[in-house]
């Protein structure tokens, strides 16, 4: 097993407006993608469950020619709400870093 964080070129967050965040997941390696993709580990359903929502809140698209996922699903709190811990949304990638890929 392989953690994304160790094979991935880069995950990140950010805010998709005020009441959504995206996530990247991207490679620079097209046979590493493939390998990854081939797994199916890389999904709504596991973004859904990293991050509390429903998966059909998860709006998921895979982009090969970019040897990338992205995935936009809602805040839990508005940026910029009281209660909000990030308001650029760009610490939300955290859960991404130790998904487990079995290459």
């Amino acid at each position: 097993m392989a953690k994304l964080k160790d094979i991935a070129k880069a995950c990140k967050s950010k805010n998709a407006g005020p009441f959504s965040i995206t996530l990247d997941i991207m490679f620079d390696d097209p046979a590493l993608f493939e390998r990854v993709r081939a797994t199916d580990v890389v999904s709504a359903a596991l973004i859904a469950r990293l991050y509390g929502v429903q998966q059909e809140d998860v709006l998921f698209t895979e982009y090969p020619p970019a040897l990338a996922w992205k995935a936009t699903l809602p805040r839990p709190v508005a940026s910029g709400a009281v209660g909000d811990v990030d308001v650029y949304g760009a610490q939300q990638h955290a859960p991404l870093l130790d998904i487990e890929i079995p290459l």
